[in-house]
């Protein structure tokens, strides 16, 4: 198709501010999918997806649409997700588009992603269409959002377009304003082929699928090609577009966006953000792609069963080549015996990967607490990195420990200012600034350790403003802290799963409470068992496990107190010989009592 009718844009929105139910509209309007196949969030097409009401993968299709002039237009859409913990996906979506819809709910107003979202897109000079969803509402207030990206964007409140996805009213201004406002795709049919990879997935049959935005040349399937960073060759298995499905067509040129089974097995060889380029002269210089995304979050993955581990790396591995964000390697507790460290990029996204191993994958495992990556200065003057609090070094090599900060925006009605000013400070945040949006809505913005971000800040956020404010974070920098290893000995074995890092002034109050969790969780023996909280080499908090005891004097009925008393006296030295070679089995609930130890606040 001639370049000037194709269109390659996206939906950005925040979280359930109905992107999906939009795209949905989108495809019924252009048949793109009949009404007898029509289901509710087409593109969510992962089962997980559909269950939570949330995208997790973006995902693109290709429309054609005739427009009101009667000319025929080739329309590229991708779906993108909305929570903070995917605006990786997002950013990638963004690459391959020249503009985005921006979806703002008509009862909710401006939330934290849209602005997130709204900065991202503009950071890539994309046409942005605003659009007000949710018009047929009862609580909607469709005038005054308008009003809101007026003063946000620029644009007239009366070119903001109001619709209602679900019931499909004024659904098909959208598109006409795609048509009239997002440039077509700028490329040269006759260069040497580029081709930006933005997203891939895993086929048993076709390999790495790899998705494609082809920026200059075309894409054959007689050709071999090559992965510019990675340097793969590969001979194309097949090409073609997602209408929605895969469909094949042999060739993409320059402004198309589809689709490259290419065949690989693993990751590493297609990576998201390369470029793809003609094995034999092919372009000299990459497209810009993606900066490599950093993990936030790590936490121990082990398999229930130690027979599964293999299982567990595989469906690991397979996890990774739909995710370019999840990074493991392997690790090996005492406690736990052989797992993997994960990195996440937050807390939602490692309940998703959890959840996806144990459905897709059968596994029963075991996830220890989150931590974070500390920056740790030795006193030789050596730096060293370490997401596992067992990998922290002695006391006395250290001269400090340095934690990740965030920078952190809160956007809540008035209402709740204080409740949420206090949380934040009583989570070591330090406060920045605070801003009007209007009469009664408020931006706060504070900065704030990661490591008391990650537990449970949004659940008690969301609780005490009465679901109102909405979370939107980034990264700032490193910073020393007052910071120590709080370590739990069972038996008085270290175990180094529990292990925490904590600041100096929690290490005593947090140590009180985790041996209080753990003193009802840990079941009784037949000898007693202590439950220490340590910092260095100095135990902060004790509680003991009783033992269980047989009622040996149940058969002395009177008689002389020394038969007594040599019964008790047996019994006291088999239970010690018993402590000497006893092994205590921590359960798995011991391991999230570490999570649950903010609600005893």
């Amino acid at each position: 198709m001639d370049k000037q009718h194709i269109r390659n844009f996206c939906i950005i929105a925040h979280i359930d501010h109905g992107k999906s139910t939009l795209a949905d509209r989108l495809l019924q309007i252009t048949g793109t999918v009949s009404d007898r196949e029509m289901q509710e969030q087409v593109l969510d097409n992962m089962e997980l997806e559909r269950e939570r009401g949330v995208t997790i993968k973006a995902s693109a299709v290709r429309m054609v649409y005739t427009a009101e002039s009667g000319e025929q237009y080739e329309m590229n859409l991708i779906d993108t997700p909305g929570h903070v913990d995917f605006s990786y996906e997002v950013s990638r979506a963004l690459q391959a588009c020249e503009g985005a819809i921006l979806v703002v709910d008509a009862t909710q107003g401006i939330e934290a992603q849209t602005l997130a979202n709204l900065y991202m897109a503009l950071e890539n000079d994309l046409e942005i269409i605003p659009v007000v969803n949710k018009i047929d509402l009862p609580a909607a207030q469709p005038d005054v959002v308008a009003k809101e990206i007026e003063d946000l964007l620029g644009v007239p409140a009366s070119e903001v377009i109001p619709i209602s996805a679900k019931t499909g009213h004024n659904v098909q201004a959208v598109l006409e304003a795609v048509i009239r406002q997002v440039p077509p795709p700028i490329g040269d049919v006759s260069k040497p082929l580029r081709a930006l990879v933005f997203d891939s997935h895993y086929d048993s049959y076709k390999g790495v699928v790899a998705y494609v935005r082809v920026v200059d040349g075309a894409l054959d399937k007689d050709t071999r090609l090559r992965m510019m960073a990675t340097g793969a060759v590969l001979e194309p298995v097949e090409i073609g577009v997602f209408s929605p499905g895969m469909v094949p067509t042999g060739r993409l040129e320059a402004g198309e966006v589809g689709y490259v089974a290419t065949g690989f097995k693993t990751v590493r060889e297609c990576r998201v953000g390369d470029t793809i380029t003609l094995a034999q002269g092919g372009a000299e210089w990459p497209l810009p792609g993606y900066v490599q995304v950093k993990p936030m979050v790590f936490a121990g993955m082990y398999p229930v069963e130690n027979d599964d581990y293999n299982d567990l790396r595989d469906a690991l591995e397979k996890l990774q080549l739909n995710d370019a964000s999840l990074v493991f390697q392997p690790e090996t507790s005492q406690a736990l015996n052989f797992g993997f460290r994960v990195g996440f990029l937050g807390l939602f996204h490692m309940e998703i990967v959890q959840e996806r191993i144990e459905r897709e994958y059968d596994l029963d495992i075991l996830v220890t607490a989150p931590s974070v990556e500390y920056e740790v200065l030795l006193r030789n003057g050596e730096v060293i990195r370490i997401d596992s609090p067992a990998d922290l070094p002695d006391e006395s090599a250290i001269a400090e420990i340095r934690e990740p900060w965030m920078t952190i925006q809160v956007f809540t009605p008035q209402d709740y200012i204080g409740p949420i000013m206090d949380l934040v400070t009583r989570r070591r945040g330090t406060y920045q600034s605070m801003e009007y949006l209007d009469a009664s809505r408020v931006v706060l913005t504070y900065h704030l350790p990661l490591a008391e971000l990650i537990v449970d800040f949004h659940d008690k956020l969301k609780s005490i403003s009465r679901g109102y404010a909405s979370l939107d974070y980034q990264f700032d920098g490193y910073r020393p802290g007052r910071l120590t290893k709080l370590e739990v000995l069972v038996n008085k074995q270290p175990v180094d799963a529990l292990a925490m890092i904590v600041h100096e002034d929690d290490a005593f109050h947090k140590g009180q409470r985790l041996v209080s969790q753990l003193k009802k969780l840990i079941p009784r023996q037949q000898f007693e068992v202590p439950i220490q909280a340590a910092t260095g080499k100095r135990v902060i908090s004790r509680a003991n496990v009783k033992a269980v005891r047989k009622d040996v004097l149940a058969k002395c009925y009177g008689g002389d107190i020394t038969r007594k008393r040599k019964l008790l006296e047996k019994q006291k030295r088999g239970k010690k010989r018993m402590k000497m070679i006893g092994n205590v089995e921590v359960p798995q609930e011991a391991f999230m009592a570490v999570l649950r130890l903010e609600d005893e606040d």
